[in-house]
């Protein structure tokens, strides 16, 4: 089964599968149906792009990410044109006993190693661009890439000492955004809830160890 937006690309994808002895069950524009469509005709591998209408953002590999939770047996092939970092995450992770793949559009080098890729995914085996890992393995080593950037810049001003009195004047927000921000950040950081401003201090902390 495939799902990828471009129509151009969704053909040419459909002939390349048909030329190496595949069978294209069904072929999508969007993600709105994949799963009854994976249901219905049960392929044997889905390959998706990550961006599918409408929003064109993480639609394709969200719906892997789910339809791989409710079936854990499907070989996904994810394509991208970049990292989406948290997805891309949680698709690997449901792969511990292989079965997925993940590929940079622009890093296939040939149609024989993508036809190699979607033969392993079949097969059992996990398919990882390179440079996915390592953006992945950075990533998790870091615990600040988890805040929005709103957030970032709320913890260094905290990093600076301020009080949220201080950062709400300083951001122009209200002192309840701040809290706000505060409580997503310290969430973010795997902070326990104890005493708070001890709290303050280990994310000044993981700020300081990041930087």
């Amino acid at each position: 089964m495939l799902a990828e937006d471009s129509v151009l690309l969704r053909e040419g994808l459909i002939g390349l599968l048909q030329r190496f002895g595949h069978e294209v069950v069904a072929a999508l524009g969007s993600a709105d149906g994949l799963a009854e469509a994976v249901a219905t005709t049960a392929p044997d591998v889905l390959i998706t792009d990550v961006r599918l209408p409408p929003t064109f953002t993480d639609e394709g590999l969200r719906a892997a990410v789910a339809i791989r939770s409710r079936r854990p047996d499907l070989p996904v092939l994810v394509l991208s044109q970049y990292v989406e970092q948290t997805y891309a995450a949680e698709l690997l992770d449901t792969g511990h006993d292989g079965s997925v793949g993940y590929l940079l559009k622009d890093r296939v080098g040939d149609v024989e190693e993508f036809a190699d890729a979607v033969r392993r995914v079949a097969l059992g085996h996990t398919v990882v661009d390179p440079h996915v890992v390592r953006q992945l393995l950075g990533r998790r080593k870091d615990p600040l890439h988890r805040l929005t950037p709103r957030e970032r810049e709320v913890l260094a001003l905290m990093a600076e000492g301020r009080s949220n009195a201080a950062i709400a004047r300083t951001m122009v927000i209200t002192e309840a955004a701040v809290a706000k921000h505060i409580s997503g950040l310290l969430g973010k950081l795997d902070l326990p809830p104890d005493a708070d401003d001890h709290r303050r201090v280990r994310a000044v902390l993981a700020y300081l160890r990041g930087r």
